[in-house]
């Protein structure tokens, strides 16, 4: 199966900068199909792209831009909001101007084309892919899985510990792993991220009762202060008055109940919030049938299945 990247990846690469720097292997690459990246510099009035290609101009007609622009079922913001970010696209031809210089003429459609037939069709419910956030709502975070086709990750599948909005645990442009959770009757795509952040069990492996850890207040209730000590872990305090959501906090771990996935804490202290730049450690697979959450003892049973 053929893999196809989120855009931006490429646009770096040795080999396309190679080919965008001559005239003669542009050529080429119109005749061979080849794949190639570069940034959009302008949306003209008539919602055409054009795109930089060092000494070639590169333009790309409007229904070309996106999948779905020429059907009516995908927006021209699509083709708007590409400026100033790199693009994939297939040469299709070349344009002698009045001038002299000659124009490639560029399809990003094509490449999505492809991507959805060669690539996005093959996938099963369960497979672990790349992505790369694009916008991030309070709903949760959109993200592009292969040639700038869009899915959505839902905020209640970012991670087990309850967070107020993704912004919290993304950033635009940030490239992550993901699980491909459904592609329903109309090609929208969703994915699950909790699953390759670890157990409870896993989690609460690198935490011991009588330490004092760092950790970041996420929910607060009349009966408790939740605080977040991992992506996937989140143990409850004492409610302590201005206390706010988000805020930094050090706390005591009173106990660890696996049973009822229970982490007591006493808050120590808490401070304004601070920048939180996550690096996640994923779970090293390519495939998940099915994943538990919860130990085999709790009382309560949390858990994905994918297989259908």
């Amino acid at each position: 199966m053929k893999k196809y990247m989120p855009e931006g990846i490429g646009l770096t690469t040795a080999e396309n900068k190679r080919i965008l720097s001559d005239f003669h292997l542009l050529r080429e690459a119109f005749y061979n199909g080849t794949v190639l990246e570069a940034r959009a510099v302008l949306c003209d009035r008539a919602h055409n792209l054009h795109i930089d290609l060092g000494e070639t101009h590169g333009f790309m007609p409007r229904e070309e831009c996106a999948l779905g622009i020429a059907e009516g079922t995908v927006r021209d913001i699509a083709v708007i909001s590409r400026v100033n970010k790199p693009v994939c696209f297939k040469i299709t031809g070349f344009r002698e101007e009045t001038d002299g210089t000659c124009t490639a003429i560029l399809s990003r459609r094509a490449v999505q084309e492809e991507c959805k037939a060669q690539y996005i069709a093959k996938l099963r419910t369960g497979d672990v892919i790349d992505a790369c956030v694009t916008r991030l709502e309070p709903f949760g975070a959109f993200c592009d899985v292969g040639a700038g086709l869009p899915a959505l990750l839902p905020i209640d599948s970012i991670s087990v510990s309850r967070i107020p909005h993704p912004k919290v645990r993304f950033s635009v442009g940030q490239p992550i792993r993901a699980v491909l959770k459904d592609i329903d009757e109309n090609g929208r795509i969703t994915l699950s991220h909790k699953e390759l952040l670890g157990t409870w069990s896993e989690n609460a492996a690198r935490f011991c009762a009588g330490e004092t850890v760092p950790g970041i207040v996420r929910s607060i209730e009349k009966y408790g202060i939740f605080v977040e000590l991992a992506p996937n872990l989140a143990g409850l305090a004492e409610y302590t008055p201005g206390v706010h959501e988000g805020d930094c906090a050090s706390v005591y771990i009173k106990s660890i109940n696996p049973e009822r996935m229970k982490i007591k804490l006493i808050l120590v202290d808490h401070f304004p919030p601070t920048e939180t730049d996550y690096h996640y450690t994923y779970a090293d697979t390519e495939h998940i049938e099915a994943w538990q959450y919860s130990p085999d003892t709790a009382v309560k049973r949390i858990e994905s299945v994918f297989s259908k």
